[in-house]
């Protein structure tokens, strides 16, 4: 009982650190895409605080969007196993 409790809780611990380093990978992934949008296009000072504020929040919002699709992918893979 106590072996698969161990088993259990240490498969969910690395399901959760994959996941923190997929969701960072991604934001990364998203910061470094979105050095070529031109902000001066939708703001008027895109060098400001502000409009770094929203060059990082759109970094958060399309990697984590990125890895929820992955995160979501591969759990239908492993899910697929029971189909069958």
């Amino acid at each position: 009982m106590n072996d698969s409790f161990n088993d259990i809780s240490a498969a969910v611990g690395v399901s959760g650190i994959v996941q923190m380093i997929l969701t960072l990978c991604c934001i990364a992934v998203a910061w470094w895409s979105l050095q070529h949008l031109k902000l001066d296009l939708v703001m008027r000072y895109p060098k400001s605080p502000s409009g770094k504020m929203l060059h990082l929040l759109l970094a958060i919002i399309l990697g984590r969007a990125v890895s929820h699709f992955f995160i979501d992918y591969w759990g239908w893979t492993q899910a697929l196993k029971y189909l069958f």
